[in-house]
């Protein structure tokens, strides 16, 4: 490393410990202006959260409430398997129904002409937009195409979709009378998107005849075939699957012969390459099922109970089988609208974007449910933030003017390995807050993304929570929170986080490390493991008595911050002392000529475990001894020396799923030179193991 490069390592090193206060101009029209006004709502929600979640939820519509329900307790629970089962019921008896407050409240509010979506495509010249009104008529509209195919209330309908705005129809049109909806990620393999059909028990499948991704076209209905005869095998037949004529249709703005001269060019609508099979009895067009004459535009909603079933999302279980994680109507609706407003200070006048696919909680929460109980315009993308080049996020966020900007570490880190022209070509001068959602981020990608997307002008929000919590349960607010880089920073209003030691599972008072874990629930709680309750009960609730159990560690320092460490699988216990795989992904990557970074544990016959590091480099980087020697002076003085990696590897890219998370438990079969992979149909790219497992030469 040059002297230059040392110089600016330690300079770095100092930035790390700064603490950046809210900027003044968000906080002047904060929600939350300071950390005093955080400090006493935070005590309201905990010491009387009748009172505090009573207040907020006045700000909903309810159809009806129970005699008594003014003075009623709204929320009744047990975490503690001791004393029976694990419940938890907010705002039982009031009845509701989400798609009511997300679209009439505001259309009869006189706000129906708010764009409530810009849609933009794969293609940057395609795009369109959507207002509440227009999105409650299709809504009202597809609702009754559900009835007409005997769908009702409790029914659960799968949703196999890519970033089109059909499937935020869908999923509010089953909201809107009742029905479960099963959104799986358009990236799921037939055999997963059968398996997740099959669990839910669905008999409608809602799915599309393809989408671009970049310049690689998706076949989805002939994925979604495949899945259908293996359900047909399973004693599970899919009675009507409604198919949404997307790939094939000419872009937005474009008519059919101009459509025509595109057809040829790849990621632009319309695609002639996708083969759509239709099987008579079963397959409808999705836009023939809405012309018919005798569908209406008018659908009352279903006046549900708060503790209803609203949807079922799978997520990945420790025993390999997914999870079909349960959330109902009322918590949910309250929660994600209200972390949603307090998390983005949002206001009426932003244009939002978050960049998750809804076939995540992410989408679910902060594309669609959370910003539409507040009535807000976002912005809907499906294509990916490196094509056509590394650009493309920043000239959407110029294009529609976006004030706040929520995306994965993963994006960040990988925008950062391209030069920094792709983003200072915008302007991006409309940001205001800029967020990370899904894996916690490594302080390096934090202070980029503050210094060079968001000019050192805007707040970042580093959020942390789960599909089972339903919205943010750890995170700072833009104009309240002092933050640190690589902080989640400080529980959400209701949300009790506690760090327990792991072998003894005693409470951790002050700054330590432990098991992170959470006593008392919050209205968005998952419910329960669908047709599984027990699982429910002992994935969440056995480890700790009388405590929600997250699977993830956390460190608190002497000013309360909480910094999330990772899954506790990836925490690493060398020759006694217990290291998050994280801790050292940070130092890594803190060389200039690092990327992206992942660590796991290997058996080593004398520490016990030592650390095993895959780095992928920055573009025109070379890996060599000199390099690998660096890594381990910057790991050394980062940490300590009892945290060097034994090994380090080049890793031209690492293995992740579809929606960019990172398969450590392939790279700890590669490291430990074993070939059971297990299953990798969600991995974007399989041939990323052979690649690695060439390359497994490197011994430091």
């Amino acid at each position: 490393m040059s002297s230059a490069q040392l110089e600016q390592h330690h300079l770095d090193l100092q930035q790390l410990q700064q603490v950046f206060e809210p900027p003044a101009a968000i906080q002047t029209r904060a929600h939350v202006p300071s950390i005093e006004a955080y400090r006493d709502m935070y005590r309201l929600s905990v010491s009387d959260p009748n009172k505090f979640w009573r207040q907020i939820a006045s700000e909903f519509y309810w159809h009806s409430k129970p005699d008594g329900a003014e003075e009623a307790p709204i929320l009744d629970y047990n975490f503690d398997l001791s004393k029976g089962g694990i419940y938890v019921r907010w705002f039982k008896g009031w009845r509701t129904n989400i798609c009511y407050n997300a679209l009439d409240r505001h259309v009869l509010a006189g706000r129906g002409d708010r764009v409530a979506f810009y849609w933009e495509g794969n293609d940057p010249e395609d795009r369109t937009s959507i207002t509440y009104a227009e999105l409650l008529q299709q809504v009202c509209r597809f609702a009754n195409v559900l009835k007409s195919n005997g769908v009702k209330k409790g029914d659960r309908v799968a949703i196999y979709m890519p970033m089109v705005l059909e499937l935020v129809v869908a999923m509010l049109a089953c909201a809107r009378i009742g029905a479960v909806h099963s959104i799986v990620f358009g990236g799921f393999s037939a055999g997963s998107l059968a398996d997740r059909i099959i669990n839910a028990k669905c008999h409608i499948l809602i799915t599309c005849d393809g989408n671009w991704r970049g310049t690689k076209l998706l076949s989805l209905k002939s994925i979604a075939d495949k899945a259908m005869s293996i359900c047909i095998e399973e004693g599970n037949p899919v009675v009507t699957c409604l198919v949404v004529s997307h790939v094939k249709r000419p872009r937005f703005g474009s008519d059919e012969a101009d459509g025509d001269s595109h057809s040829s060019k790849p990621g632009i609508r319309p695609a002639k390459d996708c083969p759509v099979e239709m099987l008579a009895g079963r397959d409808v067009w999705w836009h023939e099922a809405m012309a018919k004459e005798d569908i209406s535009d008018d659908c009352q909603p279903e006046w549900l109970d708060a503790e209803d079933p609203l949807f079922m999302l799978y997520t990945s279980g420790s025993t390999g089988k997914p999870k079909g994680v349960l959330h109902t109507v009322g918590g949910y609706m309250v929660y994600s609208a209200t972390t949603f407003k307090f998390s983005f200070d949002y206001h009426l006048e932003d244009i939002y974007w978050c960049t998750a696919d809804i076939g995540w909680i992410t989408g679910h929460s902060y594309v669609v449910y959370g910003p539409m109980a507040n009535c807000a315009t976002s912005v809907m993308f499906e294509g990916l933030p490196t094509w056509p080049d590394a650009g493309r996020c920043w000239d959407v966020v110029d294009k529609y003017k976006v004030t706040t900007f929520y995306t994965a570490p993963t994006a960040i880190r990988t925008l950062m390995k391209s030069s920094d022209a792709f983003v200072e070509r915008s302007s991006r001068a409309s940001l205001r807050i800029i967020a990370s959602v899904g894996e916690p981020i490594n302080p390096e990608a934090w202070l980029w993304y503050h210094r060079v997307v968001g000019r050192s002008q805007c707040s970042v929000v580093d959020t942390f929570w789960q599909t089972e919590t339903g919205g943010h349960v750890i995170t700072p607010l833009p104009g309240a929170t002092p933050t640190k880089p690589g902080s989640a920073c400080f529980p959400f209003f209701g949300v009790q986080p506690v760090l327990l030691n792991p072998e003894t599972g005693d409470v951790i008072e002050g700054p330590g490390e432990g098991y992170l874990v959470f006593a008392g629930p919050w209205p968005g709680i998952m419910r329960t493991v669908f047709g599984d309750h027990p699982r429910y009960e002992q994935t969440y609730f056995s480890k700790f008595n009388g405590y929600y159990t997250t699977g993830d560690g956390a460190q608190r320092d002497k000013d309360g911050y909480l910094w999330v460490t990772g899954r506790i699988d990836d925490m690493i216990n060398v020759s006694g002392h217990l290291l998050s795989t994280a801790q050292i992904e940070s130092a890594l990557v803190e060389h200039p000529k690092v990327a992206e970074a992942a660590v796991v544990g290997r058996h080593h016959d004398v520490k016990g475990e030592s650390a095993y590091a895959f780095v992928t480099l920055k573009d025109g980087a070379t890996f060599d001894d000199s390099l690998v020697r660096q890594l381990l002076v910057i790991v050394r003085e980062r940490i300590g020396a009892f945290a060097a990696p034994d090994t380090i590897q080049e890793a031209p890219a690492l293995p992740k799923t579809r929606s960019g998370k990172i398969m450590r438990r392939i790279l700890r079969e590669i490291a430990a030179k074993s070939e059971n992979y297990g299953d990798v149909s969600t991995l974007a790219d399989p041939g990323v193991i052979e690649t690695l497992v060439a390359l497994r030469t490197r011994q430091v």
